[in-house]
């Protein structure tokens, strides 16, 4: 049976970008970054979505679930890449935020284009991973209509876990099956086709926003600094101390100092100095504020 794939916004061809190839080398990037340009927009039009999305997401993680990113090709590889990056950044552990792509890891890096093509694979690559009804899948493709995507999301919802899609074409099939769909309409790409471009664009936006607003409803962040940062080579440990600096106005040594006694546990540092209570205390504030360090220091005044 012929795949008809005419339809989609994403196949379309894009008539600001018909003669490209007749183009000197800075009229190509100009034209490239104008098309650029509109998707920051598409993704603010789908903000809602990636509301209710992020809403989602929190709540399953916050009762213990874990979050898996599934996708094929390029959309595989952006959640493998927004998976990687949550354990430094934030201190996750490996398996709270996890991502799978068709194919394999060998994927990553060489394509494996047949195996998006299997839904059933999909579902298998899931259930491999002991997905439970209190995770959350979120599944990313570009056309909305990936069978090892479907798969994968058919399978969640069949166990009962929580299902987010993203997906570049209004009214695709993801949509119409998960519980929380996120549409970004990027329209045409550059090079009819292509969604390495404005549409992976778009996509790594949007799981940026999953994971950073996820983290930061965790209490992960105080102010705009990344306090859970887990400091496991000399560049994060002299960001630990910085971020120690900036809100307690201490001196780099005595941060260092500080940040040595509590193992480079940036929140207990910040408790410890604000509110003046030994290490134990803080800790203990730090857990009863499901680490969250606003409310930890509110507790720890108690303690004075």
């Amino acid at each position: 049976m012929e795949l008809d794939i005419t339809s989609l916004t994403t196949e379309q061809r894009n008539m600001h970008t018909n003669s490209i190839d007749t183009l000197s080398t800075l009229q190509v990037l100009e034209i490239i970054n104008h098309e650029d340009k509109s998707v920051a927009n598409a993704v603010q039009k789908a903000l809602p979505q990636i509301s209710a999305a992020v809403d989602t997401i929190y709540d399953r993680i916050k009762e213990g679930g874990r979050m898996f990113y599934i996708g094929a090709g390029t959309s595989g590889r952006l959640g493998v890449i927004d998976a990687a990056e949550c354990p430094p950044t934030f201190s996750t552990p490996p398996e709270q935020v996890q991502a799978i792509i068709a194919g394999g890891a060998e994927a990553m890096f060489d394509a494996i284009e047949g195996a998006e093509d299997d839904p059933a694979q999909g579902c298998n690559d899931l259930l491999e991973r002991n997905l439970t009804s209190g995770d959350v899948v979120v599944g990313i493709t570009a056309s909305g209509r990936t069978p090892y995507v479907i798969g994968a999301i058919k399978g969640a919802i069949d166990i009962g876990a929580a299902t987010v899609s993203l997906s570049c074409n209004p009214n695709s099939i993801t949509s119409a099956i998960a519980n929380k769909p996120i549409e970004v309409i990027v329209g045409p790409e550059v090079l009819t086709g292509s969604t390495r471009l404005k549409a992976a664009t778009a996509q790594k936006m949007v799981l940026n926003m999953l994971t950073t607003a996820t983290m930061i409803k965790l209490g992960k962040v105080y102010e705009n600094l990344m306090v859970d940062v887990h400091a496991t080579n000399k560049k994060l440990m002299e960001r630990a101390k910085h971020i120690v600096m900036t809100i307690t106005g201490i001196s780099y040594h005595d941060a260092e100092t500080i940040l040595k006694q509590t193992n480079f546990e940036v929140k207990t540092a910040i408790v410890m100095l604000k509110t003046a209570v030994p290490l134990v205390v803080a800790k203990k504030c730090i857990q009863n504020a499901d680490g969250s360090v606003r409310e930890a220091i509110e507790q720890a005044k108690c303690f004075k």
